[in-house]
């Protein structure tokens, strides 16, 4: 396995990337997208990890900075906009990698949001999976019923809560805060608390988008959920509430796994690792899918 660092350009900005290769490549190749700023040390060390594990698995790997963030040039833009980024970052693969029949994007939290999305807007062919993490979902509705569910209820079976309402103390602020949410979660609005450009409002807001690209049943999902992370369980929470995503866990070619007390970033080795051997293994039954699928193809 080897690292090189390469330049790339997206409407005339120059992308700088890191892509990991096995001396033989698989045909797959995976592309990491990033949504919000991430150090490249700590728990964001991550990325850096799973594309050198993967890639010495056999498939090539890139990681790389969007615009406006990292080494890269231009202005920073919200993750609803990164269309014409993931889509440099693919072109560039394919006219580097010799045999390349397909790329597999993986994103974590507003990342895997991107990857949706880019499925949505660009109907890719050349995208051949998605590797999803805690998928950021976030609207006034989800986050309200989140807390409820998992954080007010909670915080309501405790014998510490009820002595502190008793006698004067800051339950109250707690109390309140569940009847708020409970206000929220029963709306109806469909008000979005996530962020984005005025040309992404004009459209299907973000989650419905992210919907729309999960029932297309020609790209099989690997789904990645953290056991103690906000994000993973909202995101279970709209699958659950929203009509959008009336079935989501039904669809075909879902392959789904829970990470028992993992926290949003994967950070404890032990759920890196996970991370790291469910997708490279992901990766190879994908390749072997599809090679049966070629070979099928020839014989008929």
């Amino acid at each position: 396995m080897a690292d090189t660092a390469h330049v790339f350009h997206c409407a005339g900005t120059p992308l700088v990337g890191v892509l990991s290769h096995p001396p033989a490549a698989a045909e797959t190749a995976l592309l990491v997208i990033v949504g919000g700023p991430q150090y490249r040390i700590g728990s964001h060390r991550q990325f850096v990890q799973l594309a050198r594990s993967v890639a010495a698995a056999g498939h090539a790997v890139l990681r790389f900075d969007v615009r406006g963030m990292g080494d890269s040039g231009g202005a920073m833009r919200p993750f609803e906009a990164l269309g014409d980024d993931i889509g440099a970052a693919i072109d560039f693969l394919f006219a580097t990698l010799p045999g390349l029949k397909g790329v597999v994007l993986w994103g974590l939290c507003d990342g895997a949001s991107a990857a949706l999305m880019y499925c949505h807007e660009r109907r890719d062919a050349r995208v051949a999976g998605l590797c999803l993490l805690n998928p950021w979902v976030r609207s006034a509705q989800t986050l309200a019923r989140t807390q409820v569910k998992h954080y007010y209820l909670q915080r309501l079976t405790q014998p510490g809560f009820w002595r502190k309402l008793l006698s004067g103390g800051v339950a109250w602020g707690a109390l309140s805060g569940l009847l708020a949410n409970l206000r929220a979660a029963r709306g109806g609005d469909g008000s979005r608390a996530g962020g984005g450009s005025n040309a992404a409002a004009a459209q299907l807001p973000f989650q419905q988008q992210m919907a729309a690209a999960w029932r297309d049943p020609l790209r099989p999902i690997l789904l990645l959920l953290s056991g103690e992370d906000y994000t993973a369980k909202e995101f279970v929470e709209a699958i659950r509430s929203d009509p959008a995503w009336s079935g989501a866990f039904d669809r075909p070619g879902l392959e789904r796994h829970t990470l028992a007390g993992a926290d949003h970033t994967f950070s404890d080795p032990a759920a890196k690792r996970a991370v790291e051997r469910l997708t490279s293994d992901w990766l190879h039954a994908l390749d072997n899918a599809r090679s049966g699928i070629a070979r099928e193809a020839t014989t008929a």
